[in-house]
């Protein structure tokens, strides 16, 4: 087979590094790509939203499989356009993405087909949205409607940080159409976990747990990132919880969308609060989880490339998911300033002198100069995955790994596992 992977980051170096493991697979193209993923594939240049060039490629190359990274390709319908042209292609249609591309969509859907998430209210209106935070009581979550790579979501741990929030999205518009309309939403009380399964439409089939750290510092602390870091397995999704979270969330959410006249095959992720009452949902995403994908695509067993052609064909109650017994842990070393204003062109260092097997460095906004240097070209840099019989020898691997590599401004959390520790 001929695949083609479309991304440029962390997710993708880990999407790439898995599927060159299948022996179904002779050659790997990945569009744009990054400075790693160079040694296991042929990068290409053309964007992720280059539908029309992308499928061209795809055409021209005789691509058997295109896997889809960004959400931002899957909400403007590169699947639809590849399905229209006869391409296979691993991906939701533009109308399922909706499920992460509106956070009202996903919140109509949960409300009406008793999906448990959070208590909300929906605004168009600026002055209408600070008059209710105004009457209701903090802490309150803001999030903007649309994709705002992960940082569109602030907790507001006051009223004056609400209004604050409001005027960044609907005054300022940091993050553009996607603030267009605003959620106020009640906060949820637990710890997050995240569960990622995948689905062709009628079977779930769902990953191990992991665990994402969005906030930028250590203690939970600072804005919402792209996500900082994560280990799997994640001890608060017990086996119970997990059945619950199968039952409850992602095979209802499913069902909800067949009923809405939409069909899902792909990638169906559920960010949650696991609190007393249960698993509630803070989103859904409809791709491949990252810094997720780091830390579980190690420990997967079966062959990627065999899982997502069940999934397309519509077998996936033909596929068990087998999992190694090992602990990782990722840590993500990012741009100093990120998830604000960062520099770019830092030369990174310490990359050769890791260990191979218990240890995976995947780069994210890296790239590649022509005299062979790697520099810095993003606000997440690397995922450094460490692998270990426990949570504790994997988190003691990984930053073993992560003090190894330097750039200038480097910037990481120290308390990546700390969660799975104290359980």
């Amino acid at each position: 087979m001929r695949v083609l992977v479309v991304g440029s980051g962390g997710r993708e170096h880990t999407l790439v590094w898995k599927i060159a493991q299948s022996p179904l697979v002779r050659k790997i193209f990945c569009a744009p790509g990054n400075g790693g993923i160079h040694e296991r594939a042929e990068c290409v240049e053309i964007a992720a939203t280059d539908i029309g060039g992308l499928a061209d490629f795809a055409e021209k190359e005789k691509i058997d499989l295109t896997v889809v990274g960004p959400e931002a390709s899957l909400a403007i319908g590169i699947a639809d356009e590849f399905q229209r042209r006869g391409l296979r292609i691993f991906g939701t249609s533009k109308a399922a993405t909706q499920t992460e591309a509106s956070k009202v969509f996903a919140k109509k859907i949960m409300v009406e087909y008793g999906i448990p998430t959070a208590t909300h209210a929906v605004f168009a209106d600026a002055e209408k949205l600070l008059a209710h935070i105004h009457q209701r009581e903090a802490p309150m979550v803001v999030k903007a409607d649309g994709l705002a790579a992960g940082k569109g979501v602030i907790v507001c741990r006051t009223k004056e940080e609400a209004e604050r929030a409001v005027h960044r999205i609907m005054v300022e518009k940091e993050f553009g159409a996607a603030g267009e309309r605003v959620i106020v939403e009640d906060c949820l009380i637990g710890e997050e976990a995240s569960l990622l399964a995948f689905t062709d439409g009628e079977t779930v089939l769902p990953m191990d747990s992991a665990q994402d750290h969005k906030p930028v510092y250590d203690n939970d602390e600072g804005p919402n990132t792209g996500g900082m870091g994560a280990y799997s397995p994640a001890p608060v999704v017990t086996p119970e919880m997990y059945r619950r979270i199968n039952k409850e969330v992602l095979t209802r959410m499913v069902r909800a969308l067949a009923a809405e006249g939409i069909e899902y095959k792909g990638v169906l992720y559920a960010g949650l609060m696991i609190s007393e009452e249960g698993p509630k949902v803070l989103e859904f995403n409809t791709r491949f989880g990252d810094p997720e994908m780091q830390a579980l695509m190690p420990r997967l067993e079966n062959d990627l490339v065999e899982v997502m052609n069940a999934v397309i064909d519509g077998r996936l109650s033909e596929i068990e998911l087998k999992w190694n017994q090992a602990s990782a842990v990722c840590v993500v070393m990012a741009s100093g300033g990120y998830p604000g204003a960062y520099e770019k062109g830092k030369v990174i260092t310490g990359l050769d002198s890791l260990p191979g097997d218990s240890v995976h460095v995947f780069h994210a906004g890296t790239k590649r100069l022509d005299d062979g240097r790697i520099v810095t070209n993003g606000g997440r840099v690397l995922g450094v995955t460490g692998l270990g019989e426990t949570i504790a020898d994997a988190i003691e691997r990984t930053y073993r790994a992560v003090q190894t590599i330097h750039f200038e401004g480097a910037h990481y959390r120290s308390d990546i596992g700390a969660k799975a520790l104290r359980r």
